[in-house]
């Protein structure tokens, strides 16, 4: 991939991100409730202790990394680095009412990230490599400024039939319009969802230590309706493809969508299995 097409991509992708900021904080109070556990995962399998330097790639409105900074402590740091800039306001604007005045945000690209080697002491990531251009580089990146023993931790999607709730949507818009099929090695949500793929990419980089889990759990809505609302509303590559469809095939994905997700109705909520690939890896010493 030519250095053109990736600033290209990385460019529309700061653009995307940036227009579904406001979604994105609409429906901050649900990802705090249904993915607690995921950073909680990743702050684990990255070694967080009291008194750490920590870098979190891809923070968005500021997901692992306000639970970073409260494990490190006033004693330790964070920094948050995401393409665009409105979704880090966010991420600022619930840091002031957390009290965290341990944990900065700054936009940037995780392929060209601007700190000397050996800078932190354990970098997260939650989904966000997938959607790198140049993922290889990241990883590079990720290595140079872990300090040597450093942990890195990532969570990246699983395949789609694991994921339904994300999968269900492409789904169900190639049944109303032609699709040409996604380019498996394109920037994607499941990108990077086989086994072996992240983590052999971690091993070329001169990773050590090296795991690569599948890890299943669950997440609900209170309706299908509001299932359908938030992915419009949060889901910047499922707002792309919905700008290309009339009103009426519109409504036409609404309905498709809202009825396939009453398959997964539990009691009073609509309860959708996840998966998510986990990979961590260590520095050598």
């Amino acid at each position: 991939m030519s250095k053109l097409d990736s600033a290209d991509i990385i460019e529309g992708q700061r653009q995307d991100w940036n227009r579904v900021a406001g979604g994105w904080e609409k429906w901050d109070w649900f990802f705090d409730e249904q993915m607690a556990f995921l950073n909680h995962r990743l702050v684990a399998d990255a070694r967080l202790r009291a008194g750490m330097q920590v870098l979190d790639l891809g923070s968005g409105t500021g997901y692992p990394a306000l639970l970073d900074a409260r494990t490190v402590g006033p004693n330790g740091s964070v920094v948050g680095v995401d393409l665009a800039e409105r979704m880090l306001a966010v991420a600022r604007r619930k840091a002031t009412v957390l009290g965290l005045s341990n944990v900065t945000f700054c936009t940037g690209d995780a392929t060209t990230l601007p700190w000397d080697a050996n800078s932190f002491d354990a970098v997260t990531s939650r989904f966000c490599l997938m959607f790198l251009p140049e993922i290889p580089k990241a990883a590079a990146e990720i290595a140079r400024v872990l300090r040597p023993g450093g942990w890195v931790a990532t969570a990246v999607w699983s395949a789609p039939e694991r994921n339904p709730s994300i999968g269900l949507s492409m789904e169900t818009i190639k049944q109303v319009v032609d699709l040409p099929p996604p380019d498996p090695t394109a920037p994607g949500i499941f990108r990077l969802a086989k086994p072996g793929d992240l983590s052999g990419i971690m091993q070329q980089a001169g990773m050590v230590d090296v795991t690569d889990q599948e890890f299943w759990a669950e997440w609900s809505y209170a309706s299908a309706e509001d299932y359908y609302t938030s992915l419009m509303e949060i889901a910047a590559p499922v707002q792309n493809l919905m700008a290309k469809l009339s009103d009426a095939q519109k409504q036409e994905v609404k309905h498709r969508i809202t009825r396939a997700a009453l398959k997964y109705r539990r009691g009073n909520s609509i309860t959708f299995p996840l998966a998510v690939r986990m990979v961590a890896a260590r520095k050598p010493l």
